[in-house]
């Protein structure tokens, strides 16, 4: 499996471990990979190259039929699924991109100018030191 799909053992295992992916042993406690992981290992790693977590790809791929590989359909379905997430991600690197010229480095964020993540200052009263690195919504969930 590793040398057809170009994943290495050790990823192999991992995804296993992380419920990705499945195997069974041989006779000789040798790992065997049905045939359609071939195509799941293709989804996991391009969901890995769009910053998803594993956690997400995990559930995306619980809810693909068993014993068969995934087919254009799923795909189409896995992917509009996903298109949202990684629009908003899009869209706060565009905005962190944009704001990257006024700020120093410092790792302050607290600055009175520090538009980036503190703009007018408004954390100075908890103290210096970065006090937010997302911006949330009223229900916990991260703001653009």
């Amino acid at each position: 499996m590793a040398e057809r799909s170009g994943v290495a053992v050790s990823t192999l295992h991992f995804y296993e471990r992380k419920g990705l992916i499945a195997c069974h042993r041989s006779g000789g406690n040798q790992r065997r990979y049905r045939r359609d992981t071939l195509r799941k290992l293709a989804v996991i790693r391009i969901a890995q190259r769009m910053g998803l977590p594993l956690e997400i790809i995990r559930d995306a791929l619980s809810r693909l039929p068993d014993e068969r590989a995934p087919t254009l359909a799923d795909w189409r379905r896995l992917s509009t699924a996903w298109r949202a997430e990684l629009d908003e991600r899009i869209g706060q690197l565009q905005a962190l991109r944009d704001q990257l010229t006024d700020c120093i480095g410092c790792g302050c964020l607290s600055l009175q100018r520090c538009r980036l993540r503190n703009p007018g200052d408004a954390l100075a009263e908890h103290g210096a030191g970065p006090r937010r690195l997302i911006e949330h919504d009223a229900d916990g969930s991260p703001g653009a």
